[in-house]
């Protein structure tokens, strides 16, 4: 198959650039640094000559947007939204101009799309929007805002010979330098990985491979469109999803953080306590629906693997 990536350097773009390529299909990244031979030029706005890649393509995987982590400023909250939907709406103009369009367009969101709760998991079917919760600091509204409008893109996209499935992704665990794996190993490594203001918030999470292998049952499956979890099915509470990263590391202990030291942490990062204190319980209903089998469906074995690949590329 021929597979267009907008905004695919990034880590995920990378996990999914490696994998597809190595089984044998076509890859074109759309990036606006393009620096390997089969990466193009875009800007993420307007149209150019590199709709040309997704003329004729089979599918479309777009993930462009602003990376989350970073602080969260009224400027770059902006930038999020903007990356996040003008190149959805771009994509979208691009697909319904090609003379032969992509069967399928898969569209990255986020689990945070689902309201902060403890009571019961997210799945599609019943799981509760977010942005009305009481007492969370009122920017979270904007992130599930951020969110929807992204989602609102594709769907207004007039695109009738493209299915289209909104990726409403967890974390992707994976052991590349600076993803979120390896700034949370980092952490726990250097006896930083305690509960962070009880660490009773549950971690949403996949493993890179069951996120590439859901990516290739999506492309596949013709019967699948709409909003899509992306997410292990054993959610757990942070407190609990440390306790097992530093396991794998053999790290005997992690000091735990208050929610004003945390701010303080990520503050020193340059990064923002929603990704630490929101407790997103997303479960992959449809996945598990359509006959999907999780290679690492639990934490502390994939955290396990994880580690084991990361040492190994050291």
């Amino acid at each position: 198959m021929r597979i267009v990536i907008p905004g695919g350097t990034g880590q995920v773009g990378a996990v999914l650039d490696r994998a597809l390529t190595a089984a044998g299909h076509e890859v074109a990244v759309l990036t606006r640094s393009p620096a390997g031979e089969h990466q193009v030029a875009w800007d993420g706005r307007t149209l150019g000559p590199w709709a040309r890649e997704i003329d004729g393509a089979d599918a479309v995987i777009n993930l462009a947007g602003r990376s989350v982590s970073c602080r969260y400023t009224p400027a770059n909250l902006r930038e999020m939204m903007d990356s996040r939907v003008h190149s959805a709406e771009v994509v979208g103009e691009a697909i319904a101009a090609a003379a032969r369009p992509p069967r399928v367009w898969l569209q990255m969101s986020t689990a945070t799309v689902y309201a902060h709760r403890f009571d019961a998991p997210n799945d599609e079917a019943t799981g509760v929007i977010g942005g009305a919760e009481p007492d969370v600091p009122k920017y979270w509204a904007y992130s599930v805002r951020i969110a929807r409008n992204w989602e609102r893109a594709q769907e207004r996209a007039a695109t009738p010979s493209t299915r289209k499935v909104a990726l409403r992704s967890a974390m992707v665990m994976s052991p590349d330098r600076g993803g979120v794996f390896d700034v949370l190993s980092r952490l726990a490594r250097l006896g930083l990985g305690g509960p962070v203001a009880g660490g009773a918030q549950y971690v949403s999470w996949i493993h890179d491979r069951d996120f590439v292998r859901a990516v290739e049952l999506l492309i596949e499956r013709d019967d699948l469109s709409g909003p899509v979890n992306l997410a292990a099915p054993e959610p757990l509470p942070q407190r609990e999803f440390m306790r097992a990263l530093r396991s794998a590391w053999r790290v005997p202990a992690g000091l735990p953080a208050t929610a004003w030291m945390a701010e303080i942490g990520a503050l020193a990062i340059r990064s923002d306590t929603e990704l630490l204190l929101k407790s997103r319980r997303v479960v992959p209903g449809r996945l598990l629906g359509a006959g999907f089998a999780f290679e690492h469906a639990r934490w502390p074995a994939a955290a396990r693997d994880l580690v084991r690949r990361a040492r190994s590329r050291a």
